[in-house]
């Protein structure tokens, strides 16, 4: 889904907020009482709405799949009414004092207005994303090109259609090319990198622009429709133009904020650790925090420190499997709410991690996959306590999903900001409330 469709969802949803509210007044006080009541409820309702569309963005309902059906729109939509709910329940009753406002009553019309003027609006943007659909014609040829046309033609969500693949360009003059562009109507021309390197193949490329066509590279189009890059494809080259490890005023305000902000939260949950601890000797052998050497930033190895959730001692695979028996029961309940991962503040606050970045390899594990293709341009960072790959893929657990990673880590890698930074830690938030990516 583009920026542009997102905003115009995020805009909508605005609105239909504010239309569920004016609904609601009416609905319980009456045309003729409208303009009092409204004064009371606008500006408390206002900063609720901000939590409202928090919680749109945490459960994805402005990723292209929730659009895909309308029963997934319809139980997403429900799942993000009710936290909603609670949220501004608590909201209103935590500090009523501030708001003066109690609404009980009218918070639930207010939900069920909601939910009803939401879903119609989605509707009707699900069926205006099927009707205006942008159509691509692809040129140039690799595996990988053959597999995003393949995805576009059964994710119709994405909002592309493929209408037009032509593996090699040379072998249509100008006029047959300008031919199939007008015939297919084809509006965006996704032209793979390889192509540009032929004078031939660009000197025809350039006779698009006149007719009204868009032209993107392949790689560009990869990263906007899966959020990764194309790994298996890049050189050299592209690394050299897209990755800069050194970007001063990034580095130093988020080494700020994660030096407050982990302080902090470690002051925050230390009674909790301290309980964490007590229960973990308490069910199980061995000590509470387990400890391991990782690779951190350009193969420095350093130790990382977690909640112990294994059998004291215990041996196996490199990564866990699904239903570990060397995982004890108290552990698995850390793992799935997350909280095996609270004594890596410590580790933020020393600085041998960030709070969002490639997640720390074990040093046995990073160097099964440095096998793998351009793996090394992984640690030109400093890794993170969660991270782009983490809110996008599983935990890996062979070389083929730890390559899979890879193309997210990279993509966050060539994009990482502050903005990117906070998309990933709300996201994580997410996962910690619910379950990781599958």
């Amino acid at each position: 889904m583009s920026t542009a469709k997102k905003v115009f969802l995020l805009l909508g949803d605005t609105i239909v907020l504010y239309a569920a509210l004016f609904a609601t007044l009416v609905i319980r006080y009456g045309p003729s009482s409208f303009g009092p009541r409204l004064d009371s409820h606008l500006v408390p309702f206002s900063l609720a709405f901000v939590g409202w569309l928090l919680v749109f963005f945490l459960v994805d309902l402005y990723s292209p799949r929730t659009l895909r059906t309308r029963r997934t729109l319809f139980n997403t939509l429900l799942v993000s009414v009710v936290i909603s709910f609670g949220l501004s329940i608590l909201l209103f009753y935590l500090f009523g004092g501030f708001f003066r406002l109690t609404p009980k009553t009218n918070l639930i019309i207010f939900s069920v207005v909601f939910f009803v003027l939401e879903y119609g609006w989605r509707v009707i943007m699900q069926h205006l994303t099927s009707r205006e659909r942008m159509r691509v014609a692809f040129f140039g040829d690799s595996p990988l090109l053959t597999e995003t046309i393949a995805a576009l033609k059964d994710n119709e969500q994405f909002g592309y259609d493929a209408v037009l693949h032509i593996p090699d360009i040379t072998s249509h003059t100008g006029k047959e090319l300008a031919g199939r562009i007008t015939e297919e109507r084809a509006t965006l021309a996704v032209v793979h990198p390889n192509l540009v390197k032929d004078p031939r193949a660009l000197a025809l490329l350039y006779r698009l622009l006149p007719l009204g066509v868009n032209v993107t590279n392949f790689w560009d189009f990869y990263e906007l429709l899966f959020d990764k890059v194309a790994l298996k494809e890049l050189s050299e080259e592209w690394f050299v133009e897209n990755v800069y490890t050194h970007r001063p005023l990034y580095d130093k305000s988020t080494r700020v904020l994660e030096l407050v902000l982990g302080t902090l939260l470690f002051l925050v949950l230390l009674p909790l650790t301290i309980l964490i601890a007590i229960l973990i000797r308490l069910t199980s052998r061995g000590p509470a925090i387990y400890s391991q050497t990782r690779m951190g930033k350009n193969g420095a190895s350093f130790v990382l420190y977690k909640f112990r959730t294994m059998r004291h001692k215990s041996r196996g695979a490199l990564w866990t499997e699904s239903g570990d028996t060397r995982v004890t029961p108290f552990g698995r309940l850390l793992r799935f709410t997350h909280l095996d991962e609270i004594p890596q503040l410590v580790n933020i606050v020393k600085g041998d991690i960030s709070i969002a970045g490639p997640r720390p390899e074990r040093v046995e594990l990073a160097a099964k996959y440095a096998s793998l293709p351009h793996y090394d341009i992984r640690h030109v960072i400093k890794p993170g306590l969660t991270g782009w790959a983490q809110i996008k893929f599983r935990p890996s657990a062979s070389l083929e999903e730890a390559h899979e990673k890879l193309c997210y880590d990279m993509y966050y890698i060539k994009y990482r900001s502050l903005f990117l930074d906070l998309i990933i830690i709300l996201k994580t938030i997410r996962y910690f409330l619910t379950s990781r990516p599958q």
